[in-house]
């Protein structure tokens, strides 16, 4: 008879599967045990048991065939997802999913976390949790597509690393000037656009005119998923009626903000931004930090926080209140609250 004992701090299964053999598993919470169980005695009762025991036979590449053809549609699939599989695929290529166990999936954290990159560099934290984050996806749903019967990572830790996400690197004015100097004509207007609105780079780079209108920006496919809108006005607006202005001159007919002269929307400005960079003398600088500049300009211009995190699109405030420091206002606003409190012992 299938029954659940408890054993010290875990919850034990026992039961005979079809052929005869006993089989017992721990579970660290008893609703978990309860839930496998429950699903196995139902194989059983189906006698689909043995059925689903085969069906585990199932390669890694197989699930990452599946895998990619049931997620290639993502947004960010070509930019970094495939890259992820690949990396996963040099791993696991040919073994059988029911064999990959929990200490596999921690030893390729390691690997990678002693691994350097191409350009001879650790890599960092957050690289590193996305790859071990893509593998327990493929491995869940390689579950749920009945292709085997339970994920390692089941079995233990998340394996997530600590990330460090107090990193706040922004250009002063005295760089904002000479990097735009640096700038070639088209990389200029990518990046005094972003200095002024702190859009990510996809957003950015594939920007349509059709989205500006009204004076606002319209964002509609974000890394949340929630719309947001931009005000255009100002220095904003003047550069995008220079860019405007410049395609109706070269006789550009398209759709896109930023283009080579094609018309072809720019995909990527790595090489080129870190070309300028460098005849700059700017150090430690990556893209996403021109989000960095505008945030934290905005608020030493008296900016709310509020504000910020409407136009930067944070779900969580938390994400915003890295910035607050960089505020006078907030500080003052944050020790307001204290008033009051000694006027009872004055006399």
């Amino acid at each position: 008879m299938a029954k659940i004992r408890k054993r010290g701090k875990s919850y034990q299964i026992d039961y005979f599967d079809p052929t005869g053999k006993r089989v017992r598993r721990s579970f660290k919470k008893r609703k978990d045990a309860e839930a496998e169980l429950g699903k196995r005695v139902s194989l059983i009762a189906e006698d689909r048991y043995l059925e689903v025991k085969k069906e585990s036979k199932v390669t890694f590449d197989e699930l990452a065939e599946k895998y990619i053809e049931n997620f290639r549609h993502q947004r960010s699939f070509d930019r970094s997802k495939r890259f992820f599989i690949n990396t996963l695929m040099d791993r696991f290529k040919g073994r059988m999913l029911s064999t990959i166990t929990y200490y596999e999936c921690e030893s390729f954290r390691t690997e990678r976390q002693n691994t350097l990159t191409k350009a001879g560099k650790l890599r960092t934290a957050s690289t590193i949790n996305k790859e071990v984050n893509t593998l327990r996806h493929m491995l869940k749903k390689g579950v749920s597509w009945g292709m085997m019967e339970r994920s390692p990572f089941e079995r233990g830790e998340t394996l997530h690393l600590k990330e460090n996400n107090g990193r706040l690197r922004y250009l002063s004015e005295e760089e904002i000037e000479t990097l735009l100097h640096e700038c070639p004509l088209y990389l200029r207007d990518i990046v005094e656009v972003d200095l002024l609105t702190g859009m990510r780079r996809g957003e950015l780079l594939s920007l349509k005119w059709p989205q500006i209108a009204g004076g606002f920006i319209y964002l509609h496919e974000t890394k949340t998923d929630e719309a947001r809108q931009i005000p255009v006005m100002g220095d904003l607006e003047a550069i995008l009626k220079r860019i405007k202005r410049r395609h109706w001159s070269k006789g550009l007919i398209t759709e896109f903000v930023f283009c080579d002269d094609q018309g072809k929307p720019f995909s990527e400005v790595k090489r080129s931004f870190a070309s300028a960079l460098k005849r700059a003398g700017i150090t430690d600088f990556r893209f996403h930090d021109l989000r960095h500049t505008f945030a934290s300009h905005y608020v030493m211009r008296g900016g709310s926080i509020r504000g910020l995190q409407k136009i930067l699109g944070h779900k969580d405030i938390s994400m915003t209140m890295r910035y607050s420091h960089l505020s006078k206002e907030f500080t003052r606003e944050e020790i307001r609250v204290m008033n009051g409190l000694t006027r009872a012992c004055a006399g």
